[in-house]
């Protein structure tokens, strides 16, 4: 007989639901959340697993990677659709979560989610880490232009490189706000400081990386939009149709419809929001500031004269997602005449 699991992970525990092929439950238990525990239970000859659902979570990809390597037909189930599932269920705790999901796993009714390899995980924890250095500093600097407003202090446009001298100027004279403000200067220091470690680290791995390098021939699109597309797409040729990518980082409209109604609202924001964010600032980029004239960037300027530069933004945002997939699939580079290139639909 078949048998089915359902794990709902938490950070201490997993509860695990068994179920056999006609949904009665077999066995129900809590397991600690890690790989070899789970696996020990799981590998019981007793029994035959089709399918073990793993719900994608924070914990997802270490466990998910430790029970395949034990041989298990674990399979990580996209987490909106899961929780729409089980809301359904008029009490919830984890007991009926594991419950709910081997039933998933049992009547074929789940959304499977890609595990990105071990390499691209590593490079988005970089970029991770970077972004959070970054809004840290930005946020200790907003602070200090705050803190010294209120006594008539106005730091005014003044770049990275400039801030600490120019704080100090203002504080010139007030040895009382110098002494307050100077360990959050020390702060920002040492947040830009290792700021600018991991982005060169960033720019180290983008120049040994050729996919990286192609991806950065398209206008626009600098080292950090390449290294973040390739650690969130990790493998093209799980898409056949370049199109698709659009929608999976949630660029495209949302439909509406119901019998003669039929309505197309905003983009889904479904799927990576950094990379969502990042493909927006680069179409932005290629928008206002590259000056090097292209098909792509008329393209997008037409689109901005008939729907408004807002709208023209995010399509060209989901254009080039389609653009650096078609990029990276075949191995090609970009070409700024629009003869020499294959139409690639948006």
């Amino acid at each position: 007989m078949k048998h089915y699991a359902g794990l709902d992970v938490s950070v201490r525990e997993t509860a695990v639901c068994i179920v056999d092929e006609t949904g009665t439950a077999c066995r129900e238990m809590k397991v600690p959340s890690h790989p070899e525990d789970l696996a020990r239970v799981l590998t019981d000859p007793a029994w035959n697993f089709e399918r073990i659902g793993l719900e994608a979570g924070p914990l997802s990809q270490w466990l998910f990677s430790g029970l395949a390597e034990a041989g298990l037909p674990v399979i990580c189930i996209e987490t909106r659709h899961t929780k729409a599932f089980l809301k359904a269920q008029p009490n919830k705790f984890d007991r009926i979560d594991a419950r709910g999901i081997a039933q998933m796993m049992r009547v074929n009714l789940y959304r499977p989610v890609h595990v990105k390899i071990l390499t691209s995980q590593k490079r988005r924890t970089l970029l991770t880490a970077r972004k959070l250095l970054q809004e840290k500093a930005i946020a200790v600097e907003n602070d200090i232009r705050g803190l010294l407003r209120n006594f008539g202090l106005k730091v005014g446009k003044v770049g990275p490189a400039g801030f600490a001298e120019r704080i100090r100027e203002l504080t010139d004279g007030m040895p009382d706000m110098a002494e307050i403000i100077e360990p959050l200067l020390e702060v920002r220091a040492k947040l830009r400081q290792n700021f600018a470690a991991l982005h060169r680290k960033v720019l180290t791995i983008v120049r040994g990386d050729e996919n990286c390098r192609r991806l950065m021939s398209i206008p626009g699109v600098g080292p950090v939009v390449a290294l973040a597309y390739t650690a969130t797409i990790d493998m093209p040729g799980r898409f056949r149709n370049s199109k698709v990518v659009g929608a999976i980082l949630g660029l495209t409209p949302v439909l509406n419809e119901s019998g003669e109604s039929r309505r197309i609202g905003r983009i889904s924001l479904c799927g990576d929001r950094m990379m969502r964010t990042l493909l927006y600032e680069a179409a932005q980029t290629l928008l206002t500031r590259v000056t090097k004239w292209s098909w792509l960037k008329a393209w997008a300027m037409n689109v901005a004269k008939r729907r408004g530069q807002q709208k023209a933004v995010i399509a060209l945002a989901r254009r080039l997602a389609v653009i650096m997939h078609r990029i990276w699939r075949d191995g090609t580079q970009f070409r700024w005449t629009r003869t020499e290139i294959v139409p690639v639909a948006g």
